[in-house]
């Protein structure tokens, strides 16, 4: 029985294997045909009359799209720039993806964008990539495998002082007054993703998410925090689902250890 177990696992680790080296080649050229638009005065459109979009998320969401379903036919499709198809509640896999994650900062001109894509079992990231063109960074994750970025292991360590988090101004005032006094709240970062990432790097030491994120804003980084050994959670203490029929999330925070507890509580009003 033990070696039926074995090759199990290691059947599933080489599916995965394989799934993030197709993450990883399918996001470096989306992020090159994104930086292609970059800087250069993109056509914008405003969905929903609020939310930009460019013909650099058109064009790297195509892209995407046409390169990963070619790849694995069978799996489920969820991006923020594709319109949604309930056949992927079918699919045993899913594929989740945000082909510009931050894009009035990439409008903006700023660095801190990302292509975002994940893919995802039963509700949770299986395999997560964060390609972030403008800066040269790739951030990467297998579940049960470890996160990194440029190659080098993340690991969350013990936390700056002043604790430095990231977010609303009214959430982090939220926070239980003692704990608040030692807080120092971040600069704006226009990619929640990046953000999420930078607490698994350790240049964050949390942050909160305002209500109505996306499971394409989150999955990928989730996976990335969860194996830097912190987590995304709602206020009742509990972890996100991404890939079901319902894709809008509720307040959250991210982070690790005590910060994260009395984030948990901000969020519930508990301050």
């Amino acid at each position: 029985m033990p070696a039926v177990d074995h090759a199990i696992d290691a059947g599933v680790a080489a599916d995965l294997a394989a799934d993030l080296a197709l993450l990883k080649d399918a996001t470096r050229e989306a992020g090159r045909i994104a930086m292609g638009y970059f800087r250069q005065n993109p056509e914008v459109w405003l969905k929903g009359g609020s939310s930009p979009v460019s013909e650099a998320d058109y064009a790297a969401d195509k892209y995407l799209r046409e390169t990963l379903l070619a790849a694995r036919p069978d799996y489920g499709w969820l991006s923020e720039e594709t319109a949604d198809d309930a056949a992927r509640l079918k699919a045993r896999r899913t594929f989740i993806i945000d082909p510009i994650d931050g894009t009035r900062g990439f409008l903006d001109g700023r660095r801190e964008w990302c292509v975002s894509a994940a893919v995802t079992e039963g509700g949770r990231p299986l395999v997560g990539v964060l390609e972030c063109p403008a800066k040269n960074e790739t951030y990467l994750a297998t579940a049960g495998a470890g996160a990194f970025k440029d190659g080098k292991p993340l690991r969350i360590g013990a936390p700056q002082s002043p604790a430095m988090v990231g977010g609303p101004v009214s959430m982090i005032n939220a926070m239980p007054a003692g704990l608040r006094d030692r807080v120092k709240r971040s600069e704006y970062i226009p990619s929640l993703a990046y953000r999420i990432a930078m607490v698994a790097e350790g240049r964050l030491d949390g942050t909160f998410i305002k209500p109505n994120s996306q499971d394409w804003d989150l999955a990928a980084a989730d996976l990335i925090l969860h194996e830097a050994g912190g987590a995304i959670l709602d206020a009742g203490g509990v972890s996100p689902t991404y890939g079901g029929r319902e894709t809008v999330h509720g307040s959250l925070v991210a982070g690790s250890g005590e910060l994260l507890g009395a984030m948990i509580r901000a969020i519930r009003g508990e301050a």
